[in-house]
């Protein structure tokens, strides 16, 4: 048999790595040449260029170390995205993704690469990544948790900060939208219907798996103990509309819990002719309670949501708020952006937009 001749691709780097010092002597060009033409620098001419290239291919040599190249500008290019728990349960939510999207969309514009660092219900004795992983700026995308343990940590590396609906504090960055006043205008416009027995199904503030749905309490019920200041202020706006309405927290994210707390709501509050639900997951899951106990939606009960999101399982378009989910990840890039370049942007605040739907009417006659 033939034998083949190779070859050898041993380079003077450690352990017999191609350096960009051995693709510098190939193509006959100084070492510094070689790497301005790996980082794009038109200083370089173009046949210049393509003969460094030439020699990295023959030589099987990918480009610079990652976390060396980064070591000397200073900079990783990438961003940590801080995201209110472990991926799988906060992916399944629709805001969250679309969010996302247009974060991701920012950052991809300019270059940065995305790093999701999961948030935690519960220590794990083990270190944070935040410790050591290379990122230039985090994102919080935590749907209003605070996350404060965190913040220490993110000062210690003194990179730029943006929330997304939080956490609040004077070296965050933030972009919200407008909770309290697209909470306030479905209240009233429940209100304005003629409706006075009002529940509300509220998100629920505990991270991690499902469990089951809170029991009724009214509506005004240890607010302050809610760390979550998009779940309490929606609340707030409520009670200003319906001082006496009841609550029950959903015990997860899925339409399945909006069911569930909608049960437990009729059940103790059979009178109530409105629920307003946090989100239109959790009124999507109120609908399918309501029919499962012979409710026509919205001639026997009225169900709104907010967030305005799809909702393709649900034939009836939601009474809802549509909040800007693309465009406030996209803000949130644009900060990340501004602030590693050395600006100081402001604090960006979006509104929302009340969607009439087919899930609200007025309270139907009693005899």
């Amino acid at each position: 048999m033939r034998a083949v001749a190779r070859e050898s691709h041993e380079g003077r780097g450690r352990s017999g790595r191609v350096t960009i010092a051995d693709v510098a002597e190939r193509a006959g060009v100084s070492t510094s040449t070689a790497s301005l033409a790996f980082r794009g620098s038109d200083r370089v001419l173009e046949p210049t260029r393509q003969r460094i290239l030439a020699a990295a291919s023959a030589l099987g040599y990918g480009g610079p170390h990652p976390i060396a190249s980064s070591l000397r500008r200073g900079r990783s290019g990438i961003v940590g995205i801080v995201i209110a728990e472990r991926v799988g349960l906060a992916f399944q939510n629709p805001v969250a993704l679309a969010t996302m999207d247009g974060l991701s969309d920012s950052l991809d514009r300019v270059g940065f690469g995305q790093l999701l660092l999961p948030g935690r219900a519960h220590p794990t004795g083990r270190p944070d990544p935040l410790q050591s992983l290379p990122v230039d700026a985090v994102v919080f995308a935590t749907r209003g948790e605070e996350f404060d343990e965190l913040l220490p940590l993110v000062r210690s590396r003194g990179v730029p900060m943006v929330g997304i609906e939080g956490p609040h504090a004077d070296d965050i960055t933030l972009v919200e939208i407008d909770d309290r006043g697209g909470t306030m205008r479905l209240a009233e416009h429940v209100a304005d219907l003629g409706h006075t027995e009002v529940g509300v199904i509220m998100r629920t503030t505990q991270l991690g798996e499902p469990r089951s749905p809170g029991a009724p309490e009214p509506i005004g019920s240890r607010l302050d103990a809610i760390a979550n200041r998009t779940i309490r202020g929606r609340l707030e706006a409520v009670q200003q509309v319906f001082p006496h309405a009841e609550r029950v927290e959903a015990g997860g994210r899925d339409s399945e819990a909006g069911a569930a707390a909608a049960h437990v709501l009729l059940n103790a509050h059979p009178r109530v002719t409105a629920i307003l639900a946090q989100n239109d997951v959790l009124a999507a899951g109120a609908v399918a309670a309501a029919r499962e106990r012979g409710l026509r939606v919205p001639a026997n009960l009225t169900i709104t949501g907010f967030d305005g999101i799809a909702v393709p399982w649900l034939d009836l378009p939601l009474t809802t708020m549509r909040q800007p989910l693309r465009d406030r990840g996209r803000e949130a890039g644009r900060l990340v952006e501004e602030l590693l370049a050395g600006g100081r942007p402001d604090p960006v605040a979006m509104p929302v937009a009340f969607v009439p739907g087919a899930t609200a009417a007025p309270p139907p006659r009693t005899l």
